[in-house]
This record gives structure tokens, sequence and C-alpha cells, in this order.
């Protein structure tokens, strides 16, 4: 039984994890050298994870964000890779990206380029946490020997390193030599920049190129990966009513307020559309009175509520989310028939804003986890089945989720995302990593 020593603690390494499965794996030759690779590398995977979490790279933190990405750029070209980094506009006040290529991913057709084999695979991570530096530290600690903490560790520089790493793993065979592949690592995952049309360009357009996108958020164990995610957007909600005297509320010629229409609206919203799968709409502001002021870029208000005047005006802003196109769609038709319907003495009007689009499930993902579902059982791991869409939010790969077929949730796993304490599952990373580095191979040979 092989043990990694990281300061005082023990921790169960890779090869000791798998023992018992790895005996009874199917695989080729090359296969099993990958594998090897993966166990004989586990010191160093911890390293990576530490040196990258150790550094603040809040998605406002744009230093921070560009030394990890200083870091995984050095770790991609020890794979063969070719990286660059992809400026945006002072304007969006972000990082920008980190994005690295095999010899036979460049999108420039020359004589020097190697004719890519199999599927064109883009992998998709980000540099970025919602810790910003003035949040309290968090730097990477072992809990146990199975589990350690850290800002990002899990969401998601630990998916980085899964998707690094097994890179490491076919540039060490010889593998990479032929395969097509583009990774992209966004500094601003966590808060785009805006307008998105612009800091997702490079993004989306890169995108294009290729067959497959493989998503890097974090894993829902061993045995699940995400074939759809649903998207977000915004709704705002505005309510203008008479005013006057309370003594008069719920007559004919004093009306409802404001008030009370906003909430008739927002409980029609629930009592018509949430029982609708997939489909979640969730005010966040509500905000009215007899006098009343919103500030939509602070996304904060104030308002004077006396009590014996009928309020003339209140907002409410709120998210939606879904997991096809149509459905949203459908659900904002449905939203504005019951704002239209005022009631006596009010006005309501709602407005939508597009966030990310959803990652609707498709045949083509279907594919994907085909290929990953063969990988597993040939690990001994078992069926890895789809996850369920309610359970994963909008992210970067839904951007480009219309124009190749993606999966996602190849990364680690853990608990805690985006909360002080987030941790990581050292037991299960080296079979990820392994997950990730075979699904890799089959898809480019």
């Amino acid at each position: 039984m092989k043990y990694l020593l990281i300061g005082a603690i023990v921790l169960l390494s890779g090869s000791s994890v798998t023992a018992q499965t790895t005996s009874k794996m199917p695989l080729n030759k090359e296969e099993q050298k990958i594998v090897a690779y993966i166990d004989a590398n586990m010191p160093r995977v911890i390293e990576l994870l530490k040196e990258s979490v150790n550094i603040n790279s809040g998605t406002l933190n744009t230093e921070g964000v560009k030394k990890v990405g200083a870091i995984f750029a050095r770790e991609l070209a020890n794979a063969g890779l070719n990286t660059q980094w992809i400026s945006l506009p002072d304007s969006l006040m972000r990082a920008g990206h980190l994005v690295a290529t095999t010899k036979a991913a460049t999108i420039q057709t020359t004589t020097n380029v190697t004719k890519p084999k199999g599927k064109k695979l883009f992998l998709i991570g980000h540099l970025d946490t919602v810790f910003e530096p003035d949040m309290p530290a968090n730097p990477f600690t072992m809990l146990n020997d199975t589990t350690a903490t850290g800002q990002g560790v899990n969401d998601t520089k630990g998916g980085n390193v899964v998707a690094i790493i097994a890179l490491q793993a076919l540039h060490a065979q010889g593998l990479l030599n032929e395969a097509a592949i583009t990774v992209y690592f966004t500094g601003d995952e966590e808060k785009s920049g805006r307008p998105v049309s612009v800091s997702r360009k490079d993004f989306i357009e890169r995108a294009k190129q290729t067959d497959i996108a493989l998503g890097f958020e974090g894993a829902n164990g061993l045995n699940t990966i995400a074939t759809a995610r649903r998207g977000s957007s915004g709704w705002r909600l505005e309510v203008k009513a008479k005013t006057g005297h309370s003594l008069g509320v719920f007559t004919k010629s004093a009306g409802y307020g404001a008030i009370y229409e906003a909430a008739r609206i927002v409980n029609e919203f629930r009592a018509q559309l949430s029982t609708e799968k997939y489909l979640t709409f969730n005010p966040g502001v509500f905000i009215g009175g007899s006098e009343m002021q919103y500030n939509e870029t602070t996304v904060t208000g104030t308002a004077i509520g006396k009590t014996n005047i009928i309020s003339p005006a209140t907002v409410v802003t709120g998210d939606l989310r879904f997991l096809t196109e149509d459905q949203k769609v459908n659900a904002r038709i449905k939203m504005k028939k019951i704002v239209a319907e005022n009631l006596t003495g009010t006005k309501a009007t709602i407005t939508f804003s597009d966030g990310i689009p959803s990652m609707a499930p498709t045949e083509g993902n279907n594919n994907i986890l085909a290929v990953i579902d063969g990988v597993t059982k040939d690990m001994g791991l078992g069926a890895t089945i789809a996850g369920d869409p309610a359970g994963r939010g909008a992210g970067d790969i839904s951007y480009i989720a219309a124009y190749v077929s993606c999966v996602d949730g190849l990364g680690a796993s853990g608990k805690g995302a985006h909360a002080p304490g987030e941790t990581i599952n050292l037991k299960e990373l080296p079979l990820l990593i392994k997950r990730a580095a075979l699904t890799m191979y089959r898809l480019t040979r």
C-alpha cells in the first residue's frame, strides 16, 4: 500500500484507492500506462492544487486571476500545449482568459499542422472564484486523510487540475500528437464581464471550431455526468398605482395600490408556473411604499411606508431558470399574461433580461455520456448516468451548447462550493483524473 506524506498527514494515494478496481480493468496497454502515470504523479497533483488555491483569484482580483493563470499555463505547457492569454478591454474590468492548444487544434490551416485524429475537443474550466480578497482567507488545508479545504479547491481549481493532469498523462505517452484539443480557462466565470458578447466572443468562436465540449465544473461523484444544465435570466416587475388615503383602498375610485398588485402578480407566478419541471423563478428584491427608490446597479433600495397612504409604486426583481429555450419563451408569455390582468387603479409592466443560455439535453450529449459510461465500467466503477439538471446552475459551457455536443461535471468532487470551508474529496480525485484522461483518449482515437 502506498501513501503520500503531506506535512504530518498521511494521504492514501490513488494507486491504493483503486487497487481493487484496477486489477479488473479491461484497458488496452496505452490506457494502462495512462492510469499508471496518474497514480505515480498524485503527490505532484496535491502540490499543484495547493499552489493554485493559495493565490486569491476572486473574479474582481484581476492580478490574482492572472497569477493563477500563469501557474496553469506552465502546467499546460508541460503537457506540450501552446498557451496564450486573451486580454479583455479595460472597460470590462476583468483579467482575461487562458487558452492552450495542441498542435493539431490550431484554427488556422497550415502545412505544418498535423491532421487531427478523432473528435476535436474543447475543455472548459475557470481561473476565478467567488472569494474576493476582502473575504476571510481560507488557504489549502488538509482536514483529514481524504479531505482538504480552500478557496476554489473544488470550484473549480480542482477541476482545472483534473483536466491538466489528464492531459499530461496523455502527453507522457505521446497520445496528444494527433489530438485536436483546445483548453479554455475563463477568468470571469463567476461574474462575467459585461457585455457578454465581448467577454465570451473569443470563447464562442473557438468552440465553434470543435466537435465536443467537456466541462470541468464539480463532479457529483464518480457515476453521474451533466448532459444538461439550466439557463438563467432575469426579470423586473414595475407597478404604478393611484395613491391616496388608505381609507379608500379596494374601492373603484382608489383601487388596490401597487403593493397589492405586485403581490398578486408574484403569487400568480407561483400558482400557475411553479409545478413545471426544471422551471424556477425567484423574487430577490420586493420594494414598495408610500415613497420608494430602487438602485438597479447596486440592487439596493429605500422605502417609506406610511400605513395610511396607498402605495403608488413597487418594484420586484428576480431570476428565471429553465432547461430549454422553448421553456424560457413559454414561461415569459405566461408571466406577461399574468402581469397584464391588473387590479383596479394599477398598471404593471414586466421586462426580461437574458443571462446565460441553457445547455439543453441532446442526442450528441448522450453519445458522449455513452463513452464515459464505457470508461467507468471498464475502470470497474460501474455505470455512469445523466445527472438531474435541477441540481446544476448555469455555466460557461452553456454559451456554446447550441454549437457543439457537451457534457459537464468532469472536475473534482467535494462539498460547499461558493461557501467558506469549501472542500475537495481527495479519495475520488485520482479516479476522476483517470476518468477524464481515458475519456479524452477514447474521444480522440
